[in-house]
């Protein structure tokens, strides 16, 4: 969504507003058509399938699922065609393992929703849709629709019993986006970075809330034993995010120094800092976002407003964190 590709990973997320029937939490699927439409086209051609018969064989006449999951991921039918001829075999390794996986994950991503009910009863549930993208992404949200991207699934965790946890998270943490909105411009402008942050952050936190499980406990062990660097290098990226950033009628851009300092924090799966574990931006989102909450007397107001992130700078001063933390303010 970001003008700048290198800056996409803030706002990727957001939904755009158009009418879409929530889903039960007692009757609430996973809904794999499109998967299956890919895994036709795949297989006829032997797993290297042309840009014409992913066009015509998967991405026209799918689901809206595959229009949203199109812009940065799948991109266009070259592009998918070229990914999938290159990696074939991560692709018949989804079909083959995550495929069923997702479709047996129904009756946890009831449980899922039925907690995230009960903790925000008003709030409409999105549709759940697995589907094959051109390995940029395992999931983004959509106008009232969660959309996870198989192969990415597969590729980042190595057995059932961590396939199924990743499905779980992606569950809540989809959800939660498809809650939030665009923000206000001036938002922005005032801390972009702090803002991109605590759009995934929130979601990663309110996933915890859900399923009772920790966000990529391996990120967590490293961010815990780091926390006082990443906390001084976040403060340092917020300066060059935000004097980098600029706003026009024509969309959002970022200078050079202002989208290395974004990839520090998101959108660097697979090519994050040397010696820093991926998408660290999640993990500092989510302790402050932690901190905010715990220190709120009215906890429903208080996830009314992690989800709008109307005011990211006073929730960030309102948390706490840093003197929670024991770090530097």
């Amino acid at each position: 969504m970001f003008k700048h590709i290198l800056a996409a990973g803030l706002l990727a997320a957001l939904p755009t507003p158009v009418l879409a029937q929530g889903a039960d939490p007692q009757t609430a699927q996973v809904n794999s058509s499109d998967a299956y439409r890919f895994v036709a086209v795949y297989e006829a051609a032997n797993g290297h399938p042309d840009a014409e018969a992913l066009q015509t064989g998967y991405i026209d006449g799918a689901s809206p699922a595959v229009a949203i999951f199109t812009p940065n991921r799948i991109r266009s039918a070259e592009h998918l065609a070229e990914y999938v001829d290159t990696h074939s075999g991560q692709y018949r390794q989804a079909i083959d393992v995550c495929l069923p996986i997702a479709e047996s994950m129904t009756p946890e991503l009831r449980q899922i929703y039925g907690a995230m009910h009960t903790l925000l009863p008003d709030r409409e549930l999105p549709q759940i849709h697995v589907l094959f993208g051109a390995g940029t992404s395992g999931g983004t949200a959509g106008p009232g629709a969660q959309v996870l991207g198989l192969e990415v699934i597969c590729a980042i965790k190595d057995n059932e019993p961590n396939i199924r946890q990743a499905f779980r998270m992606f569950f809540a943490h989809e959800t939660v986006h498809t809650f939030q909105h665009q923000p206000d411009p001036q938002i922005l402008i005032a801390d972009p970075l702090l803002f991109g942050v605590l759009m995934e952050g929130v979601p990663d936190f309110m996933a915890m809330q859900v399923t009772g499980e920790l966000p990529w406990t391996e990120r967590d062990a490293w961010a815990r034993e780091n926390e006082a660097m990443l906390w001084t290098q976040f403060a340092r990226d917020r300066i060059t995010v935000r004097d980098g950033f600029s706003l026009s009628e024509t969309g959002m851009a970022f200078d050079e120094p202002a989208n290395a300092a974004v990839r520090n924090w998101v959108s660097n799966y697979g090519n994050a800092p040397e010696g820093w574990y991926f998408e660290a931006g999640y993990w500092i989102g989510r302790q402050i976002a932690q901190a905010y909450y715990d220190q709120a007397e009215d906890k429903v107001a208080a996830l009314d407003a992690l989800i709008a992130l109307d005011d990211p700078i006073g929730i960030l001063q309102a948390s706490g964190y840093a003197g929670r933390a024991g770090l530097a303010e």
